[in-house]
């Protein structure tokens, strides 16, 4: 038989026995853990199987890049997004798609039992569409997995980076863990907005919590510390310890400019006096 006679034979079947197709799809779900709950499940599956008709009818089941499908890509997109951010694994994303292939041929061989080969061509054609359906279920849930994870490092980078004010014209960036160069680009976009926003005179850049320094480390620092002067706020380097000391030295870092304290209180006291202000105890 034809391609185009099974694929518009296909597509009168599904059409004809939607009904008991979603059914009994609904419940080989049903059998699985799948996390999405119920009610989307089953507007995903009926969505699914009344655009799938029409697809095969138009646009053959060889390639589903063709034009005819880009309604069903479009919800498979939707489908696997969604599953993306909710938690679910690739393999769940995609079994949504393969638990169809059971009730399917069910139905095919209850209805063409007495034409074999019609049987396996059809069968043939189906399970085609289906595998290259679920192979582009999880293509498109690892690309949003992928978003989803830069998104979230940039978000974590922020977060680490915090820029607070300590006095009026004086700024401080703690910072914590390894700085490497996607992490530089944002410490020193933080710190230059805040510049920006406060007017501060001078920011201490405290690296205690940085726990190894080394050239490329050292280089990072430098670049922040021109662009923030460039935008008129001087910097002081808070943190250095002994062994930090020793390294920057060996690696015959320039810091001859630059006014460096071990401790952030230090650093704070010689922020004070550089922007005239003075902290006193009380008796």
């Amino acid at each position: 038989m034809a391609a185009n006679n099974i694929a518009q034979r296909l597509s009168n079947l599904i059409t004809q026995h939607e009904a008991d197709i979603l059914a009994t799809w609904t419940a080989e779900m049903n059998g699985k853990s799948f996390r999405s709950d119920d009610a989307t499940m089953h507007r995903h599956t009926r969505q699914l199987l009344a655009l799938l008709p029409a697809a095969v009818a138009t646009g053959g089941t060889d390639d589903i890049n063709v034009r005819q499908w880009d309604e069903v890509r479009n919800l498979l997109n939707e489908i696997s997004t969604q599953r993306a951010k909710q938690g679910s694994t690739p393999n769940d994303t995609a079994t949504f798609v393969f638990s169809l292939k059971q009730s399917l041929f069910a139905m095919l061989r209850r209805e063409l039992a007495a034409e074999p080969q019609a049987l396996a061509e059809a069968s043939w054609a189906i399970s085609t569409v289906l595998d290259q359906l679920g192979l582009y279920t999880l293509e498109v849930f690892q690309k949003s997995r992928d978003q989803i994870i830069v998104r979230q490092q940039h978000e974590l980078m922020e977060l680490s980076t915090p820029v607070v004010k300590l006095w009026h014209d004086i700024l401080a960036l703690p910072l914590i863990g390894t700085l490497d160069s996607a992490r530089s680009q944002v410490v020193m976009e933080s710190l230059l907005e805040k510049v920006v926003e406060t007017g501060a005179a001078i920011a201490i850049i405290d690296i205690t919590g940085v726990p190894t320094v080394d050239t490329l480390v050292a280089q990072h620092l430098m670049k922040t510390i021109a662009a923030a002067r460039l935008m008129g706020a001087d910097c002081i380097i808070s943190g250095i310890r002994p062994q930090i000391a020793q390294t920057i030295v060996h690696l015959g870092v320039n810091l001859e400019d630059v006014v460096t304290k071990a401790t952030l209180a230090d650093a704070f006291v010689v922020a004070l006096n550089r922007v005239g202000a003075t902290i006193t105890r009380q008796a």
